[in-house]
């Protein structure tokens, strides 16, 4: 019996066994469900508490983003559900020569992207880009919103061009439960969404993550890495 619980802990953490609550069907992404997801996200542009417009840099999530993205040299770079832009205006002054794209479906959380930031209201499964437009896309906590999930990573990765990167940071399946959580909200299992990102890209890769570099990660949050 511990052998077979052993395997199956294995399985989930490779994505290959359904994990729980956040892996059951999803609600179909209608137009109505897109207006609720969006209007959620317009109320909650006046929070500053819980969606702030900025964010400490020495973040490991940022830190994360300029490793990655520093060796592409001057790279064009999409934030996609990038809120208020907190991540990119950190990128903006740290990755020499970057230009940032920040989309998002609400247009109150856009008012806060500003120049040298450039602004897109678009929804993740419906990116209004030209294929491999971009050297480098991220999105972090976002991707959890978008109801179709393999089609959002699919627009993720025809946007970015071949050898380019790609880093997704969002919560662990295995800690479903730990937060209050909408409906439509579905969080992934280092296999699964490694699978989806594959399909597009010749290299993938997942690490827990940490928010501090000095703290051992507790497995809430995971970093996907893909090379197009």
């Amino acid at each position: 019996m511990a052998l077979l619980h052993t395997l199956i802990r294995r399985l989930r953490r490779r994505g290959a066994l359904p994990q729980n609550a956040p892996h059951k069907a999803a609600p179909p992404l209608t137009p109505a469900l897109e207006r609720r997801i969006r209007d959620s996200f317009d109320e909650a542009a006046a929070d500053e508490e819980h969606f702030p417009a900025t964010v400490d840099p020495r973040l490991e999530h940022v830190r994360l983003l300029v490793r990655e993205f520093t060796p592409l040299g001057a790279p064009r770079i999409a934030d996609i559900g990038c809120g208020k832009g907190r991540f990119a205006r950190v990128l903006a002054g740290e990755i020499p020569g970057a230009r940032l794209v920040c989309s998002d479906v609400s247009l109150k959380m856009l008012a806060h992207v500003r120049p040298p930031l450039s602004a897109c209201a678009a929804s993740m499964t419906a990116l209004p880009f030209a294929d491999g437009s971009f050297d480098a896309a991220y999105a972090i906590e976002s991707l959890e919103h978008a109801v179709d999930i393999a089609a959002a990573a699919a627009h993720i990765c025809r946007i970015v061009r071949p050898g380019g990167r790609i880093v997704i940071i969002d919560k662990n399946a295995e800690h479903w439960g730990r937060l209050q959580t909408p409906e439509w909200e579905r969080w992934f299992s280092r296999g699964e969404l490694e699978a989806l990102l594959a399909r597009s890209c010749r290299r993938v890769r997942s690490q827990p993550i940490s928010y501090w570099a000095d703290v051992e990660p507790d497995g809430m949050f995971l970093a996907w890495i893909a090379e197009r």
